[in-house]
């Protein structure tokens, strides 16, 4: 099943005066069950990729479909359900609530789902024991380094049972022996849940564990290569 089609996207923005063109026409396809990294410098259009691909902008040209759906003909409450439902994201500065706890925070999107509370427990704990969190639900934020956090932000984008992730630079604010443990736990949820993962990177590190390397420069696709 295909989870991503972009098929001739482009995405311009107006910045001081001046189009830039960030994206050049990309014809790019991610299937079902993936563990993919798209690659590329800064500026090469790689996170905008990914913001196109998890409805957090909107396109200038061509098509964009998610799980089916052609974003581009999609109003502005439809994309938000869309999100809601069917994407996680995990960003590298991963984006926890500070006043709310561990707990509170991996539920959260459940709550704005509707989910029942007892199913909301039930899936909460699930998922805090799968990123190694056990024990940790009370904490806050600050109280925990970064690679915690970030196990977090992956509890929070998996307990929706979202059919892709999308992953910004995760492992950028992580040390490399944190980053290595981050990407185990991301390919052995891979393994286990079949989640379709989709990175943008610069980090070789990264870029070694994906299974699939695209790499873009300029708004347009270098390469892309399915590692054996």
């Amino acid at each position: 099943m295909t989870v991503i089609k972009a098929e001739n996207v482009v995405k311009d923005y107006g910045v001081g005066g001046q189009v830039v063109n960030a994206l050049r026409g990309v014809n790019l396809e991610f299937a079902g069950g993936e563990f993919s990294a798209i690659a590329g410098p800064s500026g090469s259009g790689k996170s905008t990729f990914l913001h196109l691909a998890g409805c957090l902008d909107t396109l200038t040209d061509g098509s964009m479909i998610i799980g089916g759906c052609d974003t581009a003909n999609m109003q502005r409450k439809q994309l938000a359900l869309l999100r809601r439902h069917s994407i996680g994201f995990i960003f590298q500065a991963y984006n926890l609530i500070p006043v709310l706890s561990v707990e509170e925070n991996i539920s959260f999107p459940l709550t704005l789902m509707g989910v029942e509370k007892k199913e909301i427990k039930e899936r909460t704990a699930k998922v805090l024991n799968d990123v190694g969190l056990d024990g940790m639900q009370k904490r806050r934020p600050k109280e925990m380094s970064g690679g915690q956090q970030q196990r977090v932000a992956i509890a929070r984008a998996l307990v929706k049972k979202p059919a892709l992730i999308l992953a910004d630079e995760p492992t950028a604010n992580l040390d490399s022996k944190i980053g290595r443990e981050i990407l185990e736990l991301m390919l052995a949820l891979n393994k286990s849940e079949g989640t379709t993962f989709v990175f943008s990177t610069h980090d070789q590190m990264v870029m070694d564990y994906a299974r699939r390397l695209v790499r873009i420069r300029d708004g347009q696709i270098e390469s892309d290569e399915i590692k054996g």
